[in-house]
């Protein structure tokens, strides 16, 4: 199967097939959001980024043998507008960042810090808190260990830009920094990129347009 990464609400979802790792995109909600359902191959134990919206479409994609976990990438409301009756459906666990959980209405389990490790089955994720979009925002990093990294961005970096800071320069130069520093400085060109939103994109596509970004001031 040929994996794009080119969702749309109500369409089916793309799944990009890895050695240890299954991901599935699909895109819920009146904001189109993201969610990616991850599924260890080894133990078919599977965790989901983001129940944006629609519970009925992202408990389909779950199926019969639920999640053990979910986590949200940050506090904004189109990105865990589906949790309460995800987790209420599955039992999950609950993981966010920990200076979002206190927005975030369902209760966060684990709250996150900066280089904690996730785990799905035997394939663990590397999470990195990025401020800026929002002051607890995290992203997911799998260093697969059979080709590039992947990393799950929420609303923090997308193809042509970092994340919404709302016009302000501080915000923006804290995300900036953060995205540039743990996410362009540590991983290499062929790194893929999944969004909250939209099209996926690479970070090889992306870095030479960081001092455009810098200089437009979003």
């Amino acid at each position: 199967m040929t994996y794009s990464g080119a969702v749309k609400v109500g369409g089916p979802a793309d799944v990009h097939e890895l050695t240890d790792l299954m991901i599935s995109k699909v895109a819920v909600g009146r904001m189109s959001n993201n969610a990616y359902l991850l599924r260890c191959r080894a133990t078919d134990e599977q965790l989901l980024i983001d129940a944006a919206a629609e519970p009925h479409t992202l408990l389909s994609l779950i199926g019969a043998g639920g999640i053990a976990s979910v986590v949200t990438t940050h506090r904004h409301p189109d990105h865990w507008g589906a949790l309460r009756e995800v987790v209420e459906a599955t039992g999950a666990r609950t993981y966010a960042g920990r200076y979002d959980a206190e927005g975030i209405p369902v209760p966060t389990d684990v709250p996150v810090e900066d280089g904690d490790t996730l785990r799905v089955g035997r394939v663990e994720l590397t999470a990195r808190r990025l401020v800026g979009h929002t002051p607890g925002s995290i992203a997911l990093i799998y260093d697969d260990p059979h080709g590039h990294p992947h990393v799950f961005t929420g609303d923090c970096l997308f193809p042509g830009g970092v994340g919404n800071t709302h016009k302000d320069p501080k915000a923006f130069e804290s995300l900036i920094g953060d995205v540039e520093a743990k996410l362009f400085d540590r991983l290499p060109d062929e790194t893929w990129v999944y969004p909250g939103h939209g099209d996926d994109t690479t970070l090889g596509a992306e870095r030479p347009h960081l001092g455009e970004w810098r200089e437009r001031g979003w």
